[in-house]
């Protein structure tokens, strides 16, 4: 189950060998054979200027396509990918011996791929056999303002978040003792991995999100941050419904959009483009 957009009533249930770790080889088209598809992140997607006007109508309209198909997904179907999904992540070797990482709170209401089961996991760091589950820290999204401002935030506990104004869950600015807590923009280690949400996905690495700029203008804060103090750069995996899946050429990008490293979808079928 997702975690609702409302504070929850009960307490949640009880890289890095990044780039290496992860198959390359398109697998059997069945959900026994999910996987995660490695994108080439750091390549252009655009060779010439773009037209701002005819960019944003594509992504609106695109948008909007994509949040029928959302709305109308058999229940079912959703939850068996949403399974599905988080299976992939938490048996991938990069997820399992990464330290820190930023990941989404799904929200329920915005038909996000769920995460529940990940953080979870995260957060109850149970032991595991020959040590192969490396504890790990965990930050979350805060959004600051209108204005793309967005914080990472670290928690221990699904209790540690609050509702905001629209009633999504967010961490709370400081602790039960009043201290604050540590943002991943201050933090004295670098974050190996991103679990990232998003509208639409092509399997180039384009990502589509919901128009307010903000993972867009995180990433390229931390991407910079990582930079400037020689750290490697952390995976950037986005979180995909099969319905959210794009032909290449249909999802416009704009010099600020931050394309994605690797792809999760419930059935591994998207593709590796270099």
């Amino acid at each position: 189950m997702a975690i609702p957009c409302k504070i929850a009533t009960a307490t949640a249930r009880n890289a890095l060998s990044l780039y290496s770790s992860l198959s390359l080889r398109p697998p059997p088209l069945s959900v026994a054979s999910r996987s995660v598809t490695i994108m080439n992140n750091r390549q252009s997607h655009s060779t010439s200027t773009p037209d701002i006007d005819a960019i944003f109508k594509q992504k609106r309209a695109l948008r909007s396509k994509v949040k029928k198909e959302l709305k109308n997904m058999d229940p079912a179907l959703r939850s068996h990918e949403d399974s599905a999904i988080q299976n992939v992540i938490l048996e991938a070797p990069w997820f399992k011996t990464c330290k820190r990482l930023c990941a989404y709170i799904s929200c329920k209401a915005l038909r996000e791929v769920d995460t529940s089961n990940i953080l979870s996991e995260v957060l109850q760091n149970p032991a595991k056999d020959g040590d192969s589950f490396t504890k790990k820290k965990l930050y979350v999204p805060r959004v600051e303002d209108k204005n793309r401002n967005m914080r990472m935030i670290n928690i221990s506990r699904i209790d540690d978040m609050i509702a905001n104004s629209m009633n999504i869950l967010e961490p709370a600015p400081v602790d039960a003792d009043g201290n604050e807590r540590e943002d991943v923009m201050q933090a004295n280690d670098p974050v190996d991995l991103l679990l990232l949400p998003g509208l639409a996905f092509d399997k180039s690495g384009r990502r589509l999100g919901r128009g307010g700029g903000y993972y867009d203008t995180f990433l390229m804060n931390y991407q910079e941050l990582a930079k400037e103090r020689k750290w490697k750069q952390p995976l950037l995996v986005a979180l995909s419904y099969s319905v959210q899946i794009m032909d290449d050429g249909v999802i416009p990008v704009a010099t600020t959009d931050i394309p994605v490293d690797a792809l999760v979808t419930p059935s591994g079928h998207t593709q590796v483009q270099h």
